[in-house]
């Protein structure tokens, strides 16, 4: 079904206002032809840790790897953008190869109410792992417009697609409101932003706490105050902080660290925590100089470093009521 178009929509491709295309094959030709990228060092295996116990008050968040977290409360259990995949591509079979293993045994995992996915490239919608949770939890899937076709073949029963600013009142006293983000959409050729793609704020009823999960996003100067004052500042905010070199290539796509933190300041957040760093090499920054450049950047913008932490994997952050 194709949406109304609107100021976001032509029609036949969804956009954000003001804001540049996607770039085309030169570009990234360019990129690839004088590209200087950091090597990221081997690892040896990670093996997974067991998700924690939900708290008994507040909401905590576990990093699972990339942009996946379990959000836990004693009433909800929440995934963003899940993969559990080696590699974030077609097929499990292309794509950058997964750097580190999940921080969670996916076998162990709780069951899951509610799956938040941002957009549709290969890192944050992996049908695999979409796959597996349909058939083990049947859990409810929110996401932008236009992702049926994609997701009821998995056996996604349960599905909520919202436009930017739509709210939907989620199981178990969860209030989801999509978001917009700087971003774009493609999984195929001819596939270019016929998809829409956004952020999530989340809020729970028994405690009146908010979330804010970023999925990927480029800075906008406006937008993440916009957020704040329509949907309310974020107890918690899941920002991106790596996939920026180059900056004249990836500056309309990702944020880098000091963007992370001026959208966390943006947000009026009152705490933040780092993803989308250290799991799939996609850009030609080492895997470790997000985490240095975050603490340059929150040190510049007198920003204590407890306010916007950078997780170990399957590490838990535990946001208490206020």
């Amino acid at each position: 079904m194709r949406p109304p178009a609107s100021s976001h929509f032509n029609g036949k491709t969804f956009f954000f206002p003001g804001m540049p295309g996607v770039k085309g094959l030169g570009a990234v030709l360019r990129w690839k032809l004088t590209a200087r990228s950091t090597p990221w060092p081997v690892e040896g295996p990670f093996v997974p840790l067991p998700p924690p116990s939900a708290p008994t008050e507040g909401v905590a968040a576990t990093w699972i790897g990339h942009s996946t977290f379990l959000l836990q409360t004693q009433a909800a259990t929440i995934l963003t953008d899940p993969i559990f995949s080696q590699r974030a591509g077609p097929y499990g079979r292309l794509g950058p190869r997964r750097h580190r293993g999940p921080g969670l045994d996916f076998d162990r995992l709780p069951r899951i109410d509610l799956v938040l996915l941002s957009h549709d490239h290969y890192d944050h919608c992996d049908l695999a792992t979409l796959r597996r949770l349909a058939e083990r939890d049947r859990p409810l899937v929110v996401a932008p417009l236009r992702y049926r076709s994609l997701l009821e073949p998995l056996g996604v029963t349960q599905l909520a697609e919202l436009d930017w600013w739509d709210r939907y009142a989620g199981p178990h006293g969860v209030g989801i409101q999509l978001v917009p983000a700087v971003h774009w959409c493609r999984r195929s050729l001819g596939g270019t932003n016929r998809r829409l793609w956004g952020g999530f704020m989340v809020e729970f009823a028994g405690t009146g706490q908010r979330v804010y999960f970023a999925g990927d996003t480029a800075y906008h100067p406006t937008l993440f105050g916009e957020i704040r004052d329509r949907s309310g500042a974020p107890d918690l905010a899941l920002l991106p902080i790596g996939a920026y070199e180059p900056r004249w290539f990836m500056r309309s796509s990702h944020v880098d660290p000091a963007e992370a933190v001026q959208i966390h300041r943006d947000l009026g957040a009152r705490r933040s925590v780092a993803m989308h760093w250290g799991t799939f090499r996609l850009t030609d920054e080492g895997r470790d100089e997000p985490v240095a450049a975050l603490a340059r950047a929150l040190a510049a913008a007198g920003v204590a470093p407890a306010d916007f932490a950078v997780l170990p994997l399957g590490g838990t952050a535990i946001i208490r009521e206020s």
